[in-house]
């Protein structure tokens, strides 16, 4: 059958998730014959890089129609771009003719859900973690506000609507989906795939990252060899515990007799800086850098060990850190903490680090960061078990299969 998908995304493709979590997939998928119509709202400050991504999708078979993504004010301007997401998806569908809707997370899942029951598309529910809850877990929606509640009671209503009716639904976790299967008020669902946030295992390669340019990049800054390396990777706020993650430096740094804090990462400097100067870090030895998605495996290889806190509320069942994938695959080990998607699963089948129980003093002065303990071979294995991209496309081309099937056995 002739495929052809209307994936919605509210997260632009300038992003760097974007970049690692969607356009990925989708050039696997068109590359397998999937005719794939991309649809992303994308944020001014990224705007310089779309003529990039335009070409990256072009060259690998993706129509992509950027959107302009709108922040203010809030709930309003995403109820413009609803609309708009809205109109785009029709007027597509009306000249492309779709049968089947891709839909990840929540908003685009309320177009999904008109294409599925006014045109008859088939609904895929990539839902991406929990993500009404997220919100007001992660202080970005006050629940006390009447317009932020009414928000939430909106989406939780939707979310039983889009468990019951979709024609299929993506978990990124099995902490997520057995949650899922626990509640009593979806007993329409479809089964639920699980597909974590893979990685590029071929972009993340350690044998493909150039020494010379590693050890440049040591100089540059300020790293000498002998240098213990803590490496944090990605955006910082909202779920990411800063102050804890600093708060097991200051312990680490009195282990360590040289040792620095590198966070490749979009962050303003000062944010961190200031913070680690609070709990007595020197300022030379926090290192900030912001790097593009390409020279990312470069960076990474300068650590011994990563690290990543994550706040284990609710939500965070379902979530699936994009980063893990990616510093295993180079064979870097981590420390975390526990009760984070299925996190601590991966790291202890794949023997890859340390999970964490507490997050306090005691916790922190019992570890011991030594990465002659761990076998990159190993972790990279664990990579490629649980993160594979490969792997990640064949479920959704497997979906995208079923559903054909289903929809030919209708027809017949």
């Amino acid at each position: 059958m002739n495929h052809k998908v209307l994936y919605l995304s509210y997260d632009g493709m300038t992003d760097s998730l974007g970049q690692s979590q969607v356009l990925p997939y989708l050039s696997g998928l068109a590359k397998k014959g999937i005719n794939i119509h991309l649809v992303s709202f994308e944020k001014k400050e990224f705007s310089n890089d779309i003529p990039r991504i335009k070409k990256l999708c072009e060259e690998n078979g993706v129509v992509w129609h950027p959107q302009n993504y709108t922040k203010k004010p809030p709930l309003i301007s995403t109820v413009k771009d609803i609309r708009r997401m809205k109109k785009v998806a029709l007027s597509l569908h009306e000249e492309v003719g779709f049968n089947l809707v891709h839909c990840r997370s929540y908003i685009p899942a309320i177009i999904g859900r008109l294409l599925q029951k006014k045109m008859d598309l088939k609904l895929v529910f990539d839902m991406r973690g929990f993500w009404a809850d997220e919100r007001i877990e992660g202080g970005i929606w006050d629940k006390k506000s009447p317009i932020f509640k009414r928000a939430y009671n909106f989406f939780k209503r939707k979310e039983i609507e889009f468990f019951n009716e979709s024609d299929a639904i993506v978990s990124l976790t099995n902490n997520g989906k057995q949650e899922i299967e626990s509640w009593d008020n979806i007993p329409n669902h479809p089964p639920i795939e699980v597909i974590p946030c893979c990685a590029d295992l071929e972009h993340f390669r350690s044998d493909k990252v150039d020494s010379k340019t590693v050890n440049e990049k040591r100089i540059q800054l300020g790293i000498s060899k002998d240098d213990f390396v803590l490496g944090y990777v990605g955006s910082i706020g909202t779920w990411y515990m800063l102050p804890e993650m600093l708060d097991y430096y200051a312990v680490l740094r009195q282990q360590k007799s040289k040792c620095k804090f590198l966070f490749i990462s979009r962050e303003p400097k000062e944010n961190i800086v200031n913070l680690a100067l609070e709990k007595g870090i020197p300022e030379n030895e926090i290192i900030v850098t912001g790097t593009t998605h390409n020279e990312i495996p470069t960076y990474i290889s300068l650590f011994d060990f990563s690290i990543f806190f994550i706040r284990p509320t609710f939500s965070k069942k379902a979530s699936s850190p994009t980063k893990q994938g990616e510093l295993m695959a180079l064979g870097i080990p981590i420390i975390c903490n526990a009760g984070v998607g299925d996190t601590d699963l991966i790291i202890k089948d794949s023997h890859a680090g340390i999970v964490l129980e507490s997050l306090n003093k005691e916790s922190y002065e019992a570890c011991n960061l030594d990465p002659s303990e761990y076998d990159k071979d190993e972790i990279r294995a664990g990579a490629e078990k649980w993160y594979s991209l490969k792997n990640g496309v064949e479920k959704y081309f497997g979906i995208y299969e079923k559903l054909g099937r289903l929809n030919r056995q209708r027809e017949i």
